[in-house]
């Protein structure tokens, strides 16, 4: 007599496996979102070679910060005080190499510094008094913003403070976050007629696109990281069991604390990452840099899988939400429509990505 099957044991579906991949409605979101604009703004360049560079821009800037964003999720944490960082750091870089003439590597590294050391004092007093994160980020929010537009007054009387690409000509570490990487393989490609080039004027002959800029390297090299430190290592596994159920892993010997404290600090690199390769870009800094840029990134995690509870995640899930983003924003350009939309467009997704979320956490928990 054959033995009959224990009935506590469910056979999980392949559609329910597939379900619960927290890439999933990132991957689909991605999808749908190259098809509609590839049939109402197909026409208009947006798929031309300046057009992909611009929205790949824009979604590597998205992923800067998404990453950071997403491995302190998975641990458990929010941190609302990314967008002042990326201004503050910003002004920092500016008043140090403009107004004060030290070279800018040397600014760079101080406001990663300053910022990392931010970071960690996010990460210890979330610790140390078990305030939620969501209320002491909150509180370095306006504290970050405030103090740097009263730095920029301070110096400059000003809010904006330029000149900072004239300050970096040269410098071997601003080259790193404003330069741009394969131009002589662009050129070759526009001497071959692969790609558009100038036809007139002192850049006749010069490719449309350029390079890669290094804001995108930055990107794909965070986001390569991130997924292999998450994956593919022990850190990986605590940074899950510490958002999970953070007791649960302390009685294991997880080192739950050092772990979020880590992470909030990896979270201010990446916001200073962004800050930098922005200030390059423009050649300047404003104290109003990267408003709400910290609910942009969350909401860019969100639409990856990630819950809002911690303990489950994907940074490729993020970096898809992150170049969504990035494609609606543009796309929104290309296509003629009011850009305002964006917002309409953020708001509206991201209760879409938390009634999935809940979803797919109820079949993971067995929740009715």
């Amino acid at each position: 007599m054959a033995a009959s099957a224990d009935e506590r044991l469910k056979e999980v579906s392949r559609l329910r496996r597939a379900m619960i991949r927290p890439e999933l409605g990132a991957i689909s979101g991605a999808i749908l979102v190259f098809v509609f604009f590839l049939m109402v703004a197909g026409d208009s360049g947006m798929f031309a070679p300046q057009g992909i560079q611009n929205w790949t821009v824009v979604s590597a800037q998205f992923a800067i910060i998404a990453v950071g964003a997403c491995l302190l999720m998975i641990a458990g944490e929010f941190d609302l005080s990314v967008g002042s960082m990326i201004g503050f750091a910003g002004i920092v870089i500016a008043i140090l190499s403009v107004q004060w003439g030290w070279p800018v590597w040397l600014a760079i590294l101080v406001a990663f510094t300053v910022c990392i050391s931010l970071g960690a004092v996010n990460g210890f007093l979330v610790i140390k008094t078990g305030l939620p994160s969501f209320i002491v980020t909150l509180a370095f929010l306006y504290i970050l913003r405030g103090l740097t537009i009263w730095l920029s007054i301070l110096t400059t009387q000003k809010t904006v403070i330029g000149g900072v690409r004239k300050a970096a000509e040269g410098d071997w570490l601003a080259a790193l976050f404003g330069g741009k990487i394969l131009t002589g393989f662009f050129q070759w490609m526009g001497d071959q007629g692969w790609i558009e080039t100038f036809s007139r004027g002192a850049r006749a002959g010069q490719p449309v696109v350029e390079g890669v800029p290094m804001l995108v390297v930055w990107a794909l090299g965070l986001i390569v990281f991130g997924q292999v430190l998450l994956t593919k290592t022990r850190f990986g596994n605590w940074i899950f069991a510490a958002g999970g159920d953070a007791q649960a892993a302390r009685y294991v010997g997880v080192p739950v604390n050092r772990v979020k404290i880590l992470m909030f600090m990896f979270t201010a690199f990446c916001a200073c990452v962004f800050a930098t390769a922005q200030v390059m870009e423009f050649g300047s800094a404003a104290a109003d840099r990267g408003l709400l840029k910290e609910f942009e990134a969350i909401i860019s995690v969100v639409i990856g899988g990630a819950l809002l509870t911690g303990g489950y995640g994907s940074v490729v899930g993020a970096a898809l939400g992150a170049l969504i983003f990035g494609v609606v924003q543009q796309g929104l350009f290309f296509s003629g429509a009011e850009s305002s939309l964006f917002r309409v467009f953020l708001g509206t997704i991201l209760i879409l990505a938390v009634i999935l979320n809940t979803y797919i956490r109820r079949i993971i928990t067995g929740e009715r």
